[in-house]
């Protein structure tokens, strides 16, 4: 008896599956992006430039030692406590005269802060500070200056900052936006963002 010769499969279209396969994968899979945080760098100077004289009262020190603990105004906190302590450093108006702030809702403490303007405060980590610890202080740092933003745009326009910054990146929103424009930079400049990391 002959032997019979194996049957051959037919592989010219393997080629097209493969190919749309890869298309497919392609189209379908969603790549991650890391955003980062939001940190406005000082600008590159070839001249050397004094470093304006900060008072030591408008300096909120905020540490995150080794062991994962917060140290606040070198006392110990819960990381629950910090956007509180934070709000009322911001906010306090302590100061007289030029510094003094007649927007700011604190408690006045002359020992505290002048103003959101002068206020600033200190971020320190080690280095052995776990990443998610990091990022979550920074978050409520952030958050308080969103709160007391917030609160001073409901104060003045009847909408949260959110709300404003929403409207003006809204193509379809109906109004002037240029006027609403002036307003986000006027909230942003009563309360700026001062947020400082020490090596």
């Amino acid at each position: 008896m002959a032997k019979r010769s194996a049957p051959e499969v037919n592989a010219g279209s393997m080629a097209d599956i493969a190919f749309l396969l890869l298309i497919f994968f392609l189209v379908t899979t969603t790549i991650e992006t890391d955003t980062g945080l939001n940190r406005k760098l000082p600008p590159i100077d070839d001249e050397k430039v004094e470093p304006p004289i900060i008072k030591q009262k408008n300096i909120f020190t905020v540490l995150i030692n080794g062991k994962n603990q917060l140290l606040v105004e070198d006392e110990l906190m819960e990381l629950k406590d910090l956007r509180k302590a934070a709000v009322e450093f911001l906010d306090n108006g302590g100061g007289v005269g030029e510094d003094a702030c007649s927007y700011c809702k604190g408690k006045k403490d002359p020992k505290s802060s002048d103003n959101p303007d002068k206020a600033i405060i200190s971020l320190k980590n080690e280095r052995e500070t776990k990443y998610g610890v990091y990022i979550s202080v920074q978050n409520e740092l952030v958050a308080a200056y969103n709160q007391l933003r917030d609160r001073r745009a409901m104060e003045l326009y009847g909408k949260t900052l959110k709300e404003m910054e929403a409207n003006y990146s809204d193509v379809n929103w109906i109004g002037n936006k240029e006027n609403l424009k002036e307003k986000i930079e006027k909230i942003k400049i009563e309360y700026p963002q001062k947020l400082s990391e020490v090596q």
